[in-house]
């Protein structure tokens, strides 16, 4: 892989490409329609036609412009983030928004080397109440906000 020059840009590049193959794929089974009057597959086919232009363009640039290397790959961060995420779509029928929202912002801010648990927790608290505004009442979802309210 001598040629590739900038490896950060060009494998970005390949993940926009291949996110946009899969919208692409997947938007093939709906309906264009339209501009004036758009089917269900009209954003996923647009959306994925920019991304693989997008991706290629990145992935050619990433030939040409020298960058630096990749750097060291760490396990541990990604797991933790992954994981809490997992919980969180576990959980948050059982806990509800407010605590598994709490919750995933604490074990996910665990992933950083930098972790400070009452910054963790306020931010926690704040992202709990931001997210009970928007999805509660602004798009008045019916999720659980707390465990008693099932």
């Amino acid at each position: 892989m001598a040629f590739i020059r900038h490896p950060k840009d060009f494998f970005a590049g390949l993940i926009f490409v291949a996110f946009g193959l899969a919208a692409l794929i997947i938007g093939s089974n709906y309906s264009l329609g339209t501009a004036a009057r758009m089917g269900p597959g009209y954003f996923p086919r647009i959306l994925g036609i920019l991304l693989v232009v997008l991706g290629a363009a990145l992935a050619l640039r990433a030939l040409k412009i020298k960058g630096d290397p990749l750097p060291r790959w760490y396990w541990r961060p990604m797991l933790v983030v992954l994981g809490s995420v997992v919980a969180f779509g576990v959980l948050v029928n059982y806990i509800g928004l407010v605590l598994a929202t709490i919750g995933l912002v604490f074990a996910s801010s665990a992933a950083s080397h930098e972790f400070r648990p009452k910054e963790a927790l306020i931010s926690g608290i704040l992202l709990a109440a931001l997210a009970f505004g928007v999805f509660i009442y602004g798009l008045n979802l019916q999720l659980p906000t707390w465990p008693w309210s099932n």
